[in-house]
């Protein structure tokens, strides 16, 4: 098998027979041609979330379903088959690489552009398109699902256009992705022992959550985690309380960063977000008494009512933590439809919590899917303490492969992988 180097003279048969080669040893994919259509058929319902356009609570999104056929993103044999796919992408690196795409426009389906034969070779060395329609400079269909694919491997989504983000995907050298490998060949490792009968995992560098019971996964949820500045932390604990429409006290960090320059440029502020001040001692203030061109605030509680507004949405997700973090709904749904959701101040934002509660209450007495929902929707302060505590592990994995033969890349949104900063 020869992979002709980037850059090295070729000819197009030259390059056709190389791709062909690569696929039909399985080089990057991990599977045979023939199980191609039904790998991306796993991939598609156990990846792809719809975004929550109303209530989280009141809609569940298709993948929310039980995908009985998911592996998660941790489990014993992680460790292993993220070995198999390093030394894959070594065979890889070793023959050359994959091409640079030149793109200078968007690409999708239907364009014809010299770029496309190229993108077309890029994503048949990485195993996302079969060994159809040769060095063509049609965006068609195969193109166009290998792109999907291509995209919710390394969890963008799924429109099938190459634009910038996709683009800055697809034109990281192998030898990047062969480092990040090592890297986290080391955390899944050291994740690889027993989890729990049923535990919620969240990844921080993918902003995704996995319900998981009995090692499938039961159901996976976008996220919004913590700011660059504002990170979210590693932890493992155990989720013990749901707190139904919860009042929401703000952070000193929020007050000092966000809401004393909000005061400064909009004194109705507090007011129409419905946030209330006491003092130590409980007792009410107004916001007319407080000097907000000074820290004094930050000496005050600050407590918004529960309401469509709260920032916490229609739930709060409890768990012991020492960095007072914590899981949560939230009316700003539109979040979970950017590619980069890392806008929180360090807490965890829950993509359809209707189903992600159901999930967790599932053992609990006396709190079936009908009085969840209700709950919810009452407006009225109800706990639900959980009968059966869920481990939770807030982990950062930023590459992996399972028993799919699917191999997974995320951006090392927080640097802690220690690699070239230029492909962020």
């Amino acid at each position: 098998m020869a992979i002709r180097r980037q850059g090295q003279a070729g000819s197009g048969a030259d390059i056709v027979a190389s791709r062909r080669d690569v696929l039909r040893a399985g080089v990057f994919a991990g599977v045979s041609l023939g199980a191609f259509a039904a790998q991306a058929q796993t991939l598609k319902p156990t990846l792809v979330n719809q975004l929550e356009w109303t209530e989280g609570f009141d809609s569940s999104a298709p993948s929310q379903a039980q995908v009985h056929s998911a592996r998660p993103t941790l489990s014993a044999e992680t460790a292993y088959h993220t070995e198999q796919a390093l030394a894959r992408y070594s065979e890889v690196a070793m023959q050359g690489g994959w091409p640079q795409v030149p793109a200078t426009r968007s690409l999708k389906i239907g364009v014809r552009d010299p770029a496309v034969a190229a993108l077309r070779q890029r994503l048949a060395i990485s195993g996302d398109l079969p060994d159809v329609g040769g060095m063509s400079d049609s965006f068609d269909s195969f193109v166009d699902s290998a792109v999907r694919r291509f995209q919710l491997r390394h969890g963008l989504l799924a429109d099938g256009v190459v634009a910038k983000e996709t683009l800055k995907q697809l034109n990281i050298p192998v030898d990047f992705r062969l480092r990040q490998l090592e890297t986290n060949l080391v955390r899944v490792r050291s994740m690889s022992g027993f989890l729990g009968d049923r535990y919620v995992m969240v990844n921080i560098p993918g902003a995704e959550i996995e319900t998981v019971e009995a090692d499938i996964v039961h159901s996976r949820h976008q996220a919004v985690v913590g700011k660059i500045d504002r990170q979210t932390p590693l932890l493992t604990s155990k989720i013990n309380l749901i707190k139904f429409n919860p009042f929401w006290t703000v952070p000193r960090s929020i007050i000092i960063k966000d809401l004393i320059p909000k005061m400064q440029q909009d004194s109705g502020y507090l007011d129409r977000q419905k946030i209330r001040i006491y003092d130590q001692r409980g007792n009410p203030l107004d916001w007319r008494t407080i000097n907000w061109n000074s820290q004094e605030a930050a000496d005050y509680l600050f407590r918004q009512d529960p309401g469509d507004i709260n920032s916490m949405g229609s739930v709060k997700i409890e768990f012991p933590s020492p960095d007072g973090v914590y899981m949560h709904d939230t009316p700003s749904k539109g979040l979970f439809g950017e590619n980069a959701r890392f806008h929180s101040s360090g807490c965890v934002r829950v993509q359809n919590v209707r189903e992600y509660v159901y999930w967790i209450l599932k053992n609990t007495p006396d709190w079936p899917q009908d009085r969840i929902a209700q709950a919810m929707t009452s407006g009225e302060r109800i706990d639900a303490p959980v009968t059966d505590p869920v481990p939770l592990y807030f982990q950062y994995v930023t590459a992996w492969a399972n028993s799919d033969g699917i191999v997974q890349f995320r951006d090392d949104i927080y640097q802690r992988d220690g690699l070239d900063v230029a492909y962020q």
